[in-house]
């Protein structure tokens, strides 16, 4: 694969550092079209797919950005690969009519969320919550967590596919980040069926891989904003940078954030040509996990000032823990890569 962005691509990522570092706002994003990006042309958006997701995002993770891109860009795409057109059009904030305007006046009610994880059973797992049909539909019963930036409609797996349910009970949850997540429970609850069992593995995907280009971008803004720091920092006499054990630990983060973007990019990229990318997610995963070790050593290097929660390295930090409790952590990948080779 050619890991270089096209033009389309390389425009995207401008768009989304101008955007961003502005403003960090959810209206800002949609006015920019950057929340529709994965959205199909013929329901008001720009129709680009996993490539694409992960440029907007990793611009997003480089500046810890409290938004719901993530949610909202990876449900579109779910939306935009199993939905209908009228499903599209109804839940991607667009309407069809007015495209990134819309979405922008819609706030909450113009977004969709994914709910696939469930207590105590892994992201990798079928999931156990149970779909049977009830008259004209379906009724959903069972309970996920981690629906991140809840909106009016959420996208649910069960162990019959993958569902779409309107304003779901839920009960909120907190975050390391302090971002809205919350607890949606189902107890026959009316659902709306978007496609089958094998949607369940292509939506973890598109979610996983979201939180990997995330991550990614978490990392590169860390790494940043410590360097720049031992570069200035100094200490008896000479900057931090100068002293051998600081370059060999900032090498150590600048690996795991290479690391992380190789596995991210090619399984972006094979997501998008239709080619199978489990264990390149899989890969991405764990070093998403990495990651977060590595927020340690930038955490360690910055001294005291690390801790400070008016610093900026505090949202990097908070946003790579939150990222891999997501993917549920390092020993949970290591065993779904083992199981795939």
């Amino acid at each position: 694969m050619d890991f270089n962005l096209d033009e389309t691509q390389q425009d995207l990522k401008k768009l989304a550092a101008e955007v961003l570092a502005r403003e960090e706002d959810e209206e800002r994003l949609w006015q920019a079209g950057l929340m529709s990006v994965c959205v199909p042309e013929e329901a008001g958006g720009a129709g680009l797919g996993p490539v694409e997701m992960a440029v907007v995002l990793r611009e997003v993770g480089a500046r810890a950005a409290a938004v719901p891109a993530l949610p909202t860009l990876a449900s579109t795409l779910a939306l935009a690969r199993y939905g209908t057109l009228d499903q599209q059009r109804r839940f991607s904030g667009t309407s069809g009519e007015g495209g990134a305007a819309a979405g922008a006046r819609a706030g909450r009610a113009g977004r969709t969320a994914l709910a696939l994880r469930e207590p105590g059973r892994a992201l990798a797992e079928p999931p156990s919550t149970v779909a049977r049909p009830s008259g004209d539909g379906w009724a959903l019963t069972g309970r996920k967590v981690s629906v991140l930036h809840p909106a009016s409609a959420v996208l649910v797996s069960a162990d019959e596919g993958l569902f779409l349910v309107e304003e779901p009970a839920t009960t909120a949850e907190f975050t390391s980040t302090g971002e809205p997540a919350a607890t949606v429970v189902l107890e026959d609850t009316p659902a709306e069926r978007l496609a089958g069992p094998e949607a369940v593995t292509g939506v973890r995907q598109l979610f996983t891989a979201a939180v990997a280009a995330q991550a990614s971008g978490v990392l590169a803004g860390a790494l940043e904003l410590t360097t720049s720091y031992i570069r200035t920092r100094r200490q008896f006499g000479r900057s931090l940078a100068e002293f051998q054990a600081v370059t060999m630990q900032i090498a150590d983060v600048y690996i795991a954030g290479r690391a992380l973007d190789v596995a991210m990019w090619s399984a972006v990229w094979r997501l998008g040509e239709g080619l199978p990318a489990e264990q390149d997610l899989a890969l991405a995963a764990y070093h998403v996990s990495e990651a977060f070790t590595a927020l340690y050593t930038c955490q360690h290097l910055h001294g005291g000032l690390g801790l400070d929660v008016t610093y900026p390295l505090h949202r990097y930090f908070a946003q790579a823990k939150h990222l891999s409790h997501l993917l549920g952590g390092a020993d949970a990948q290591l065993d779904l890569i083992g199981a795939l080779v």
